[in-house]
């Protein structure tokens, strides 16, 4: 075998094991692509940080690729829960499904984050 040979076999087994996963910029967890619940995942499922690589989902256009931070949760019609995020570059905000092996603690965390810090005085409760 010529080694231009095993050079080629070398890049396209990375670029293949790329598309079988990513490696999380805020954690520097290797996250596999496959995800239960969503067919295009796009953060962490331990710290929940994204990446903006999506102008629409799954779609791979933004040519940002900065980090995105985890802001909120927000709830669907149906129940189903969507983390939104903020791009920490161009502050784009974009709203993804949860995955079914998401880490319920950082979930959890950003679920109760208003009650935590809310926008009045919490002895105001007691007057009413």
């Amino acid at each position: 075998m010529s080694r231009d040979t095993s050079r080629n076999r070398s890049r396209r087994a990375r670029t293949e094991a790329r598309a079988e996963s990513f490696r999380c910029l805020h954690c520097g967890l290797d996250v596999p692509m496959a995800a239960p619940g969503t067919d295009h995942r796009n953060h962490c499922p331990t710290c929940l940080w994204s990446r903006h690589l999506d102008d629409t989902p799954g779609d791979r256009a933004a040519d940002c690729g900065a980090r995105m931070e985890p802001l909120a949760i927000s709830v669907r019609g149906d129940g189903e829960w969507v983390l939104v995020h903020r791009c920490t570059h161009c502050g784009v905000l974009h709203a993804n499904r949860t995955a079914g092996d998401d880490n319920a603690l950082p979930l959890t965390r950003l679920a109760v984050r208003p009650l935590a810090r809310p926008p009045f005085p919490l002895e105001r409760l007691g007057a009413l």
